[in-house]
């Protein structure tokens, strides 16, 4: 079990895998650091304030008067374009990779295999040919 488990993972892809599993972790922390710290300071500003993740919807409060229940829709608005940016960034990359990817020279169309009765009643017909 242990030997087969090593074969496993020393395969090609799985290694692949782990190394996009590793650099995609490392990509969506930049990413989140860059929509958080450099966009959302701007679309607060636009929106007129200065948190964007504050907004939310109150449900209800306390006696007090603390949120006790809200829909918290400036963080889902932040997800939403780390998403966008992050599927975007992947778009790009894919695509300057197929642009750069060496793209295979057409084979030359083989002829078609004459089926072997066909080929024999051609043999036939030239030996006729042949003896008149």
């Amino acid at each position: 079990m242990w030997q087969d488990f090593k074969k496993f993972i020393m395969r090609g892809n799985v290694l692949d895998l782990a190394v996009a599993v590793v650099i995609g972790g490392a990509f969506r922390a930049i990413i989140s650091s860059f929509v958080d710290d450099i966009i959302m300071p701007f679309i607060g500003v636009l929106l007129g304030r200065v948190d964007l993740t504050s907004l939310q919807w109150v449900i209800s409060k306390t006696p007090q008067g603390e949120v006790e229940l809200a829909i918290r829709f400036g963080q889902f608005f932040q997800s939403i374009i780390d998403f966008l940016i992050i599927a975007f960034a992947i778009f790009i990359v894919i695509r300057i990779h197929d642009k750069t990817k060496k793209k295979p020279e057409p084979k030359p169309e083989e002829p078609k295999a004459v089926p072997e009765d066909i080929q024999l009643l051609t043999e036939i017909r030239d030996l006729l040919k042949d003896n008149k």
